[in-house]
């Protein structure tokens, strides 16, 4: 079964007071396009997490998010009480050695001291959150996948459905062919009639319209075609990993079908091969999200 590389997964973790957010989207590329988002904390941590990440998602534009929740209070700046009351002792005393007025706000002036409010401890990682933190990355990995073989799934039911129509169309070109050819030698013998003095070697013109007939002939495209039809529905069960080679197939189906249009000479058979393009269009579009 085909996946695809449209994915969405998120995974949420709690370590003492944090409620800690994991999110990864992804969308289709021809590698592996990793951008980062990290909480400041675990950001030592960022080589690990894109290892991680590259091991499972393989292919794609992938998109990862970690922040960090605190409850309510949890994060607020400390007020340093030692220095106000130093600020507060040290304005005094130049107030009533100068005798400058004492602030009439001391609770403003105070709190716009330098340091009062600047935070002296420095937050550390442990082993405990970090693990916390990677279950839930793992946890986010393995909902996007979810996501990404949902969507294969239903990629592939449509590729069914379209090689099927291409299949169909293939089949209902044979019972113009077949008149094609006879039309053609009936248009030609009836163009030499109108030419009542032209003598003709009626071998030669045997010769002549069997060359022409062969020129157009599309048995060939027809059994590559169906070759390649059948070859892409196999492919798919391959299972994930073959979007490149869903890509080639779907190239050299179209090259079978444009050259069916250049020998078909016939309305009937033009307008066959016209749906047969907009089946394999709507392919190549979506084969790009597989992957």
């Amino acid at each position: 079964m085909i996946q695809s590389m449209t994915g969405y997964g998120k995974a949420v973790a709690t370590y003492g007071d944090k409620k800690i957010n994991v999110e990864i989207k992804s969308l289709n590329s021809k590698a592996l396009d990793l951008s980062t988002r990290i909480a400041p904390l675990y950001r030592e941590k960022e080589m690990e997490i894109r290892q991680l990440i590259a091991a499972k998602l393989e292919r794609g534009k992938v998109d990862f998010s970690i922040w960090v929740e605190k409850e309510a209070g949890a994060d607020a700046t400390p007020v340093n009480s030692a220095l106000v009351e130093n600020y507060y002792r040290q304005i005094k005393e130049i107030a009533a050695r100068t005798g400058i007025p004492e602030p009439q706000d001391w609770f403003a002036t105070l709190m716009r001291m330098p340091d009062v409010l600047t935070k002296t401890e420095q937050e550390t990682l442990c082993e405990d959150e970090w693990q916390a933190v990677r279950l839930a990355i793992g946890d986010a990995m393995a909902r996007l996948l979810d996501f990404r073989r949902q969507e294969g799934e239903a990629l592939q039911r449509k590729f069914t459905e379209k090689t099927d129509n291409i299949s169909a169309l293939l089949a209902a070109i044979e019972p113009y062919e077949k008149q094609r050819v006879e039309k053609i030698k009936a248009r030609i013998i009836d163009g030499l009639k109108t030419i009542p003095e032209v003598e003709y070697d009626k071998n030669r013109l045997e010769q002549e319209l069997i060359y022409y007939i062969e020129k157009l002939d599309i048995s060939e495209e027809k059994q590559r075609l169906a070759n390649h039809l059948k070859y892409f529905r196999e492919t798919m069960d391959e299972g994930h990993g073959q979007g490149k080679k869903l890509g080639f197939i779907a190239q050299e189906m179209g090259r079978e079908i444009n050259t069916t249009g250049s020998k078909s000479n016939n309305a009937e058979m033009q307008n066959i091969v016209v749906k047969m393009k907009d089946e394999l269009e709507q392919i190549k579009e979506q084969v790009l999200n597989v992957l």
